[in-house]
């Protein structure tokens, strides 16, 4: 009981997390929904959109188990990979792939002021190490979706 008291007072602090968050580039827009964490889990999910049409779409939880934290992501509702937590302040996550059973080896997220969320996801394909970047900000009007609405 002490140990899941003390694992889950770790998620309340992912409550920035919490919320809507919408990045766009060209013709690409790609949103983040995350809720509130519980005590013992966090639910989010992701899609993209492209030319008004989803391209791709990610279910995603932080999880605490008695091992530690994780971040669970399951990319095309493919079977979950593990990432678990390494490092967390009041603003950033950092997640890593133990077991790299998938070609992303590091996960971070970082609060940048209210309306700020930056991600970035490293890792290699192939012999080549890559990593991409995601600035998010909250949509402005609350709206539940900036991506995608259908006409």
């Amino acid at each position: 009981m002490l140990v899941a008291l003390a694992l889950g007072f770790a998620l309340a602090d992912t409550t920035w997390l919490t919320g809507d968050w919408v990045m766009t580039s060209g013709d690409r827009c790609i949103e983040e929904h995350w809720t509130a964490p519980s005590a013992n889990g966090q639910l989010g999910m992701s899609r993209t959109v492209k030319g008004g049409r989803t391209v791709e779409f990610e279910f995603l939880r932080i999880e605490t188990r008695a091992d530690g934290t994780f971040y669970v992501a399951q990319p095309g509702g493919r079977p979950p990979v593990d990432f678990k937590l390494i490092s967390d302040t009041p603003s950033e996550l950092v997640f890593v792939n133990p077991g790299h059973a998938d070609h992303l080896a590091r996960i971070m997220y970082r609060r940048e002021g209210d309306d700020g969320l930056f991600a970035r996801v490293e890792g290699r394909q192939g012999d080549k190490s890559f990593a991409v970047d995601y600035r998010y900000r909250r949509p402005a009007n609350n709206a539940s979706s900036l991506c995608g609405s259908v006409k």
